[in-house]
């Protein structure tokens, strides 16, 4: 019978004439080398042009991937190659190879060498390491040398096809040929090895029209194949399957038989001539290159020929023809498995088969195998491998009873019971596909029938295209796969039984009620097995899932492809293999499963046996199905993890788990999620133990406020202020009225402007302090002008009309504020609605306050000119002191009836510092002015003329003459003043007494205009 090999197209482009084409091993790229200088590189899964080399102008006969270095080397005939970056497409180096046309490129797979064959009849070796340096040059051809193909099993040797009709065999490190192939009769074209390990064949094809197979050990022709019609211009033996490809000039690709020998196919895309053939080890792709093309083909299935008796732990695969099998029952039992590694097992050759296996499958009790293949089935005896049975069939699936099979051939579809032909049928809309399980199922062109094995009566006709079907071990349960997703259906043999007796059950489509449907998953499977209600199975994004109860549990991601194979139940673990053979595997409990199959069968007696034999790793796993299944409280009970366990009491609303579960891990948001379920049962004091630990200060604003919390206003204040929550601390001391401790936070934040408006407003004895803080700021940042022009209402006054009221509604304030009962809010004037100063007014006016003159700390600066120290100020409420290198300016008490000054018209809007003020801090101004800066500050004019300067008590009211305005000063004023004045007096009578005035000459200090214009100059 012929091999059945399914050949799907996977990549179809027009192009220009194609001389090579590779594939890449790991990205889902193929390269392609143009007849018109160009190179392509497409992604053969989207079909789209991914990059594109603009090699030369002449046609690129060779080129290959060096996966190695993300290189790809390119030869032309212009005797050039190019080895290029396909990353980035940049060119790394190019040379001139040999003297004529580069016919082939290949790469060596372990060293740094690649391979060119040429028209000028020799081939070259070249070291990529060596900068490209030629080791070695074989010679020995008398014509053009075609291709060359390295040997697979012995990568020292290599073999060549010219058109001196010979094939010659190599040695790296050899001048001359090892031995030489002939028998063509005109020029041979191509060569290539078979890679597997039972045959020493190589394969060639010429313009003789032929392909011959040789044996390189005995130097003889093995098989000759006929059938092109014009000069064969590929060949190929396919690493995977039992196939040997030719390509020619007559526009096919015929596939032979590797083992018969046997033409199996012909494939003829009508893109002209075809020129290069492209397989890839572990793949079932190969690549086509034509005159006006490229095609990607898929043959046959990826999937391996493996299968698994789960009760016995014997897995058997078939590698080409031969059989193998291995045992997981020789892992000695202290030999730990871990979840995704390769299992280490020993290798059983079981021997031969006569055909080609694409499937492979136990009987369900395990004692028989079959191979299906090549058109025909072989059923085996798992033991020995001996020959049961035998037959024709394109298909062989086993019913749930071992001794009961199916296969199909054709259309028709043949039931054997004890290997012996039961019934035949042919299905009314005839037979693609067949599936084995509980019921016969048969894919036809309208959908999918599921067939009764006794009787062979319709049981369901579903209107679905099925890829495959799994039937649980006790019949109930059917999982459908499709190309798109997978459907759980629930089979009812109770409703086919009543049918049987009651014809009105039945309908052209069979029992309607004979499946329930369960649920639809989108998922594309490749692989699946049930355990108990548990349907476990491997998807197109390489997981490993299983699907219990509506819900999809992740059991692992997977690195590559890998089929599932079965479950050992003993043991708790799956196993799975890949396209290598190679047997992986990872632990899923079988007591999980079975607790959550009694769980889904709504059976809780039996889950709360199974419960106790669940280990503490997998209880969480539980709990979470047990969660989405809306069993809250036992998935409380069961959780070990706290986290899990936390949010489980939420949802039920279980507070005391709550808090002992927030105590114990110490979480701020599990301390705020319980706030908030505790704010909706109105558990007030839970709500501030929660936000307290959670240190959610403005939540416990709110909070306090809301319930008039002083004490809790008063420690969100303090904790707030300790971790930097600035903001915080400030409203709630704000609330409370605590102003000095708000403006203390201001300061400390270095929000010194904030912090003299606040004082403006609320604290106007602090202002004096606060400006002269703001005004060593701007000078530590050099910003002395700034700092110069900012007024301090303790000496300018007059720039701030009813300040001393401030300074009496803030006495008077502090005086009449109190606590008041919340009764009492209804009859409470609102703040906006008050006006605070009127109501000290009046309150004096009726002597119901008077008010109590306290010290202003103005705290102005002092900045000796000739050492520069630093300005220091004094705090609010300590006492003036004087050192021998700076002097404290004095605190001005100002008077209930004097405090205003009296000017001129013409000095109402100038900046005039009361000679009230330190003389020190005046003379250090009046100093520190230039000449450039007295005409912009008009303070410079007006602070220079010094009141008189006599220790005695001056009288009421000095004069003193200027050139635009006198400034009164008061009695009191002055002697406040005399301390401070003191400490500057030197250095000032030194500086008039250089412009001849003599101080203590007279009371009244008498300038005459140019001694001011000259000081001033000087100054």
């Amino acid at each position: 019978m012929p091999l059945r090999l399914d050949v799907k197209r996977k990549l179809s482009v027009r192009s220009d004439r194609v001389k090579c084409v590779d594939i890449h091993p790991n990205e889902p790229w193929i390269l392609v080398t143009l007849y018109n200088g160009h190179a392509h590189i497409y992604n053969h899964d989207t079909q789209q042009l991914i990059k594109t080399f603009e090699i030369c102008d002449v046609p690129v006969r060779a080129g290959k991937f060096i996966v190695r270095k993300n290189w790809a080397v390119t030869a032309s005939d212009d005797m050039l190659v190019r080895i290029y970056n396909y990353n980035t497409l940049e060119r790394i180096h190019q040379f001139e190879a040999h003297s004529d046309y580069i016919r082939s490129v290949v790469v060596h797979p372990t060293q740094p060498y690649i391979l060119t064959s040429s028209d000028d009849m020799t081939i070259k070796l070249w070291d990529w390491d060596a900068k490209w340096a030629l080791k070695q040059t074989f010679e020995g051809h008398i014509h053009y040398v075609m291709q060359i193909a390295i040997n697979p099993k012995d990568n020292n040797t290599f073999a060549s096809a010219s058109l001196d009709r010979t094939v010659k065999v190599w040695q790296l490190g050899s001048t001359q040929p090892n031995f030489t192939l002939e028998g063509h009769e005109k020029g041979v074209n191509c060569v290539d090895y078979y890679s597997g390990g039972d045959k020493p064949y190589l394969v060639s094809g010429g313009d003789d029209r032929l392909v011959k197979i040789w044996d390189y050990q005995n130097k003889t022709c093995v098989q000759t194949l006929e059938g092109h019609s014009q000069n064969v211009g590929c060949v190929s033996f396919h690493p995977e399957l039992p196939i040997v490809l030719s390509g020619s000039e007559d526009g096919t690709v015929k596939l032979w038989h590797s083992n018969t020998y046997r033409l199996e196919s012909t494939l003829n895309y009508g893109l002209e001539r075809c020129w290069t053939i492209s397989c890839l080890k572990g793949s079932n792709n190969v690549a086509l290159g034509y005159d006006e093309g490229t095609m990607m083909i898929k043959l046959g299935r990826e999937e391996p020929a493996m299968s698994m008796d789960a009760s016995t732990g014997k897995i058997v695969w078939a590698k080409h023809c031969e059989i193998q099998q291995v045992n997981l029952k020789q892992l000695s039992s202290d030999q730990q498995l871990k979840d995704g590694e390769k299992v280490p097992l020993n290798v059983k050759e079981m021997g031969s088969c006569e055909i080609y296996p694409q499937t492979l499958s136990h009987s369900p009790n395990g004692r028989f195998v079959v191979v299906c293949g090549d058109g025909e089935y072989i059923i085996y005896t798992a033991m020995t491998l001996r020959n049961k049975s035998y037959g024709s069939a394109m298909e062989f699936v086993w019913s749930q009873d071992s001794s009961e099979y199916a296969i199909r051939d054709g259309n028709m579809v043949k039931i054997f019971k004890n290997f012996k032909e039961k019934k035949t049928f042919k299905p009314e809309a005839g037979a693609e596909g067949i599936y084995g399980g509980s019921l016969l199922g048969v894919r036809s062109y309208s959908g999918l029938a599921f067939y009764d094995w006794e009787t062979l009566s319709l049981v369901r006709r579903i209107e679905i295209v099925p890829k495959t079907i799994y039937w649980s071990q006790n019949g109930e349960l059917v999982c459908i796969a499709t190309e798109e997703s997978f459907y759980i259906l629930r089979y009812s043999p109770q409703v086919v039984a009543a049918a049987a007796t009651n014809k009105d059950l039945m309908s052209e489509d069979g029992i309607e009620d004979a499946f329930d449907a369960l649920s639809e998953v989108p998922e594309i499977i490749r692989t699946g097995v049930w355990v108990g209600d548990c349907f476990i199975y491997t998807n197109s994004l390489n997981r490993i899932n299983y699907y219990v109860g509506g819900e999809i549990v992740t059991v692992s991601h997977l690195d590559r492809v890998m089929y599932l194979l079965g479950y050992v139940s003993n043991e708790n673990r799956l196993y799975l293999g890949d396209k290598e053979m190679a047997i992986v595997s990872f632990e899923l409990s079988l007591s999980v499963l079975e607790y959550q199959t009694a769980v889904m069968r709504k059976d809780f007696e039996t889950a709360d046996q199974v419960l106790p034999t669940i280990s503490k790793e997998q209880r969480t796993r539980v709990a979470h199905f047990l969660e989405k299944q809306g069993y809250l409280q036992q998935a409380l009970t069961v959780t070990t993890d706290n986290e899990h366990k936390f949010d489980l009491a939420l949802q039920l609303g279980n507070l005391s788990v709550c808090y002992e579960l927030a105590l114990e891990m110490e979480n701020e948001q599990k301390w705020l999620q319980l706030s908030d379920v505790a704010t909706k049962r109105g558990d007030l004091n839970l709500v501030k133990e929660c936000l307290t630990r959670a240190q959610s200060f403005g939540s416990l604003i709110l909070l306090a406020s809301a319930s008039s919390d002083k004490e809790l206003m008063s420690t969100i204040g303090d904790h707030s202020r300790k971790n930097g929550q600035f903001n915080i601390a400030f409203l709630s001391n704000f609330v409370l009225g605590n102003l000095e401790q708000c403006l203390d936070i201001l300061i400390e934040n270095q929000r010194l402007p904030e912090a003299a408006f606040f004082c403006r407003t609320y604290l106007p004895s602090q202002i004096g302090r606060i400006v002269g803080l703001w005004r060593e700021k701007l000078k530590q940042i050099n910003m002395e002008r700034a700092a110069q022009s900012l007024a301090n209402p303790t000496d300018y006054e007059n720039l701030f009309p009813g300040l001393v009221d401030t300074y009496k509604t803030e006495q008077y304030l502090q005086q009449t504020n109190k606590l008041r009962a919340a009764r009492d809010f209804p009859s409470i004037i609102p703040n906006w609605e008050r006006n605070p100063i009127a109501d000290m007014q009046e309150a004096e006016d009726g002597n119901k306050f008077s008010y109590n003159p306290v010290q202003l700390n103005k705290n102005t600066t002092e900045k000796d000119d000739d050492d520069n120290d630093d300005d220091q100020f004094a705090d609010v409420d300590s006492t003036p002191k004087q050192t021998t290198s700076q002097v404290k300016s004095s605190s001005v008490v100002p008077s209930t009836k004097t405090n205003k000054p009296t000017t001129e018209p013409s000095t109402v809007n100038k900046l005039v510092p009361p000679v009230l003020a330190s003389t020190a801090s005046s003379s250090d101004r009046s100093r520190s002015q230039s000449p450039m800066n007295a005409s912009a500050n008009p303070i410079t004019k007006a602070a220079t003329p010094s009141p008189p300067l006599k220790k005695s008590t001056p009288p009421p009211v000095t004069t003193t003459k200027t050139s635009s305005s006198t400034v009164p000063k008061t009695t009191n004023d002055m002697k406040s003043t005399a301390t401070a004045r003191k400490s500057s007096l030197s250095d000032l009578e030194k500086e008039l007494q250089e412009f001849d005035i003599d101080v203590d000459k007279d009371d009244d200090l008498q300038f005459d205009d140019d001694d001011v214009d000259e000081f001033l100059k000087d100054t």
